[in-house]
């Protein structure tokens, strides 16, 4: 898979909800930290404003725009950004999927909405590498995005045979989908996903997803981008925000934290298959990076997971979709 498809296909989504907020007149909304939820939106009618948390400026929305909150990032929307915000839990109460909450009688704004989680250990850290807005504005860009939204909300609400497997497929469909135009349009932006778009950064990444256990080299890398040591390494830096080789060492560790938490492999295995000569060496690397032992995180992992089994018909009790 290519570098993209990797990191998304460890963000696992589940947990979908659909639904619509219908508002009107002036309103405020504040929503706290959204916990791994990923959310996508089509502005149906009206418009508003999103501020969203360690973003300098709000943005502007109007009908037919689409935006994508891939971080996970406190966010609030507004008809009038003066307004004093209001909690959002005090406005959306648990709701059916393909449900409408209704603010202020409605009329004025229309938005229908996704969300869904992802789940395990890295969600944090592998969410933090995605934009905290994708802001869709053409038309035709538009269009496929708003198509995905509104066949989530169908498939949730007539709840057919499949209809759970056709959600996971839309909700991956939507973030890849989003993610491409804000790359298309952003393409100068800093961080690892604009370094993706970076035609020789991108193919020094490419090279150590396809092969993370090769013993790679800056040389190596700077090599398969076509550029200088020196050049590369600088550049590397300054487009993906760290070194080639701190890179390298946190991908390692995204895919060993991966295997921990979802296979049955044993340490040695897993040190042996991201190009550690040794579990010990392995372990120090994972230690230091994920702040504890693979024998921790892994034991961490299956309490998780017992947690989350006994506890499943709480779990899955329906949640607004912008609560």
């Amino acid at each position: 898979m290519d570098p993209l498809s990797d990191v998304l296909s460890l963000l696992k989504p589940r947990s979908y909800v659909s639904a619509g907020f219908d508002a009107g007149g002036d309103w405020s909304i504040q929503f706290a930290d959204q916990h791994d939820r990923i959310k996508c939106y089509a502005v149906i009618s009206g418009g508003c404003w999103l501020s969203v948390e360690g973003v300098a400026d709000a943005l502007r929305l109007e009908e037919g725009d689409c935006f994508v909150l891939p971080s996970g990032r406190p966010f609030r929307i507004a008809s009038d950004m003066r307004l004093a915000p209001t909690d959002a839990g005090t406005i959306f109460p648990p709701a059916r999927d393909g449900g409408v909450v209704t603010y202020n009688g409605g009329g004025d704004f229309f938005l229908a909405g996704s969300r869904f989680a992802v789940s395990g250990h890295n969600a944090g850290a592998l969410m933090a590498m995605l934009p905290p807005i994708v802001h869709i504005r053409r038309e035709s860009d538009q269009a496929a995005l708003r198509w995905s939204v509104k066949r989530m909300m169908q498939e949730l609400h007539d709840r057919a045979p499949g209809g759970f497997l056709i959600a996971q497929h839309l909700a991956h469909m939507m973030l890849i989908q989003a993610l491409r135009l804000h790359l298309a349009e952003k393409p100068g932006d800093v961080g690892w996903l604009s370094a993706l778009a970076d035609r020789q950064i991108g193919a020094s990444i490419t090279a150590m997803h396809a092969d993370p256990a090769h013993r790679w080299t800056v040389q190596e890398l700077a090599e398969r981008a076509c550029m200088s040591r020196s050049t590369f390494a600088l550049r590397f830096r300054e487009t993906v925000g760290e070194t080639p080789m701190e890179y390298l060492t946190r991908w390692r560790m995204v895919l060993a934290g991966d295997r921990l938490e979802n296979s049955s492999d044993p340490i040695s295995v897993i040190a042996l298959s991201l190009g550690y000569e040794s579990e010990s060496a392995f372990s120090t690397a994972f230690k230091r990076a994920m702040g504890c032992s693979p024998r921790q995180y892994s034991r961490d992992g299956d309490r998780a997971l017992r947690t989350r089994n006994g506890k499943k018909a709480a779990a899955d009790l329906p949640e607004f979709v912008m609560g």
